[in-house]
């Protein structure tokens, strides 16, 4: 059984004084979801998810030797701006990760980062940026390093990247992608997300996600918050045992191809995130209207049409619409005609599955 402390490095042997790295990394939808969570990031229950392709983040890092190592020291540039806003979130994930990169106080670093899609249009931002980090830190590490393994290096990355955003550990490596310890799953963990390890359906392949942005504003609680009052919640453990059953059921789906079966389990998946939201105490609703208008609408026209098209939601109003290729032409039609009008000023976001982060 792998324990933190196989992360936690002895000594190097090369030093480096300066360079950069770049590195793409995307984001994730969930389908079986993760909310609640215990000590350190690890989650209550374990999850799955599709790695995304087009929605992801870019970060450059340059690291320069520093005179002295008492502080953390770095600037941060988000789409080339000083970002003042979101250096109390680095500097806390530097905290949490120096036990394991012991280096981190020797460099000045210089973190550049950009998305490929809106900022602030609702798409969960944290998991592709703290991916994306995690790998350019894990590259120096490797630098220092060179005798390590890639498993060790993927593995410690997506380690790192859950200390930032618990859902970043999805973003790594792999098309699906499984976080979370569960019995039936060699080699899943806690730690870190682990590629689904059985072969997948054609079906799935190249599964699609089309990404309609409901409300592009600030969540009026936010997902740490709503982790947290999973802790007292009175549906809390039927819950995360739920979610070990879902993950069983849809691990045989992958392998068998059955849409039917898939739609079910993702559908009820995303109400049930929701349901944990309105049944804690306080209790609250990331829904919009326009979210439940797409719902009834994908509905109908999967009753009429029969055409395996369904929906899951992260922790907000935003609607991921899933679909086969094969079905993408029809779909596209339908989103166009019936649910882009439901979105914020018309935007969506046609996305797909992808392979994790990308040394650029």
């Amino acid at each position: 059984m792998i324990s933190v402390n196989d992360f936690i490095p002895s000594k190097y042997t090369h030093s480096i004084e300066k360079g950069n790295f770049q590195w793409s990394a995307p984001s994730n939808i969930a389908l079986v979801k993760y909310w609640g969570k215990k000590d350190n990031q690890i989650p209550a229950n374990p999850s799955v998810s599709f790695t995304l392709n087009n929605c992801k983040t870019i970060t450059k890092l340059a690291f320069a030797k520093k005179e002295n190592d008492d502080t953390f020291s770095f600037d941060l540039l988000f789409e080339g701006q000083p970002k003042e806003d979101f250096k109390p979130k680095i500097q806390k994930f530097l905290e949490r990760i120096e036990i394991y990169l012991p280096f981190l106080k020797e460099y000045h670093f210089t973190i550049d980062t950009e998305n490929t899609f809106p900022h602030s249009s609702g798409i969960a931002s944290s998991a592709s940026g703290m991916a994306a980090l995690a790998m350019n830190l894990m590259s120096l590490e490797k630098a220092l390093h060179p005798e390590m393994t890639e498993e060790y290096f993927y593995q410690k990355a997506s380690l790192l990247a859950r200390l930032g955003s618990g859902s970043a550990c999805r973003s790594v490596k792999g098309q699906v992608v499984v976080w979370g310890n569960h019995a039936n799953i060699s080699g899943s963990s806690d730690l870190f997300g682990v590629e689904f390890p059985n072969a997948i359906h054609a079906n799935f392949k190249n599964f699609q996600d089309t990404i309609l942005l409901v409300d592009k504003g600030e969540k009026q609680v936010s997902s740490t918050v709503g982790h947290d009052l999973m802790h007292n919640h009175p549906f809390a453990e039927r819950r995360f045992a739920q979610a070990h059953e879902n993950l069983d059921q849809l691990s045989s789906i992958f392998e068998s191809g059955n849409l039917d079966e898939f739609i079910k389990i993702v559908e009820s998946e995303a109400l049930t995130l929701h349901a944990m939201m309105m049944t804690s105490m306080p209790y609250f609703i990331l829904m919009k209207p326009n979210t439940l208008e797409i719902i009834n609408t994908i509905w109908k026209f999967r009753n009429e049409t029969k055409i395996p098209v369904c929906f899951t939601l992260d922790a907000g109003a935003n609607v991921h619409v899933l679909y086969p290729e094969n079905v993408a032409k029809t779909v596209l039609q339908f989103i166009k005609n019936e649910l882009v009008g439901y979105c914020q000023n018309g935007q969506y976001i046609c996305d797909e599955i992808g392979n994790g982060a990308v040394l650029i």
